[in-house]
């Protein structure tokens, strides 16, 4: 069975997507992205700098646009048993499988990144990689800090992020290496994505996402939140309104994903990294990029 994936913010470089423009469909797609936008974004991620890509209202967008088209063009159409996103890939695969419009998937996903960044703005804070540690030890130790500070993206074993305030993650990060973590590496994000700082984020929103109209997928979704197949509208709306503030649970969404039957694995949109965590969780699975020769 084959599950198509879509990865989240971070895999954005310069030149996405320039290839799929060649495509008169994907051409249509990217001028009618433009035009929503306000600005052309598709010269930003066909010629734009990485410091332009980096930029809130860009990179989230520039992801959606280069997964979705993606997924509209490839030979033979939407062909998947069961699809999944990581974070903002969220958004992507209920596009992909027709949960979403185009227009209403992208608009959200720009109401989304807006509302991110006013958040950070609100709560000054950050993220860091965890490797090496099983899960159960960084959350007890995540709990015992006197800050805010969660377990935020269950990437794949032995590799987990953490989120929460400055002081939060500088005290966890301390502790966690004590417990014999291999790496706790800070990242250069703009917030604690995934945590409890993204509140603000999470109610704003929630309006937008409850304005719009989502209808069952084409195929099952496993969600970030809670990584079991569902086709129900009123389930999808309640997971994403909950991403926001809660854990993206990509090692327990692969591995139910194979457990229901994914032998290969598809990643739909800019670079490889998760095709490289599905191999973590289990190696001997199929895995590869979309491309416009070859679904």
């Amino acid at each position: 069975m084959k599950a198509l994936i879509f990865p989240g913010q971070g895999a954005q470089f310069s030149g996405m997507g320039k290839d799929l423009y060649q495509n008169d469909d994907a051409k249509a797609l990217f001028e009618q992205a433009n035009e929503i936008i306000g600005f052309r974004i598709s010269d930003i991620m066909f010629e734009g700098t990485d410091e332009q890509l980096r930029e809130t209202k860009v990179t989230q967008p520039a992801i959606f646009l280069h997964s979705v088209i993606l997924s509209k063009v490839l030979p033979g159409g939407f062909d998947a048993d069961m699809v999944a996103g990581h974070s903002l890939g969220e958004f992507s695969a209920l596009t992909a499988a027709g949960a979403l419009t185009f227009e209403d998937g992208l608009k959200l996903v720009i109401a989304r990144a807006n509302a991110m960044q006013k958040a950070c703005e609100i709560n000054p804070s950050t993220m860091a990689a965890i490797l090496g540690l099983a899960d159960d030890v960084v959350e007890r130790i995540c709990a015992e800090i006197d800050e805010v500070v969660v377990a935020a993206n269950y990437n794949c074993p032995g590799q987990l992020v953490i989120s929460g305030s400055f002081a939060g993650i500088d005290k966890a990060c301390a502790a966690l290496t004590e417990a014999g973590a291999k790496r706790a590496l800070k990242l250069n994000v703009g917030g604690a994505f995934h945590s409890p700082l993204m509140e603000p984020a999470k109610l704003e929103l929630q309006a937008a996402i409850e304005h719009t109209l989502i209808s069952a997928p084409k195929c099952p979704i496993y969600q970030n939140v809670n990584p079991v197949a569902t086709l129900d509208p009123v389930i999808i709306k309640q997971n994403l309104i909950t991403q926001l503030t809660g854990a993206v649970k990509w090692t327990q969404t692969v591995e139910q994903m194979i457990k229901d039957g994914a032998d290969t694995f598809v990643e739909v949109g800019p670079g490889n990294v998760l095709q490289g965590l599905v191999k973590k969780v289990k190696r001997d699975v199929v895995t590869a990029s979309a491309s416009l020769t070859s679904a």
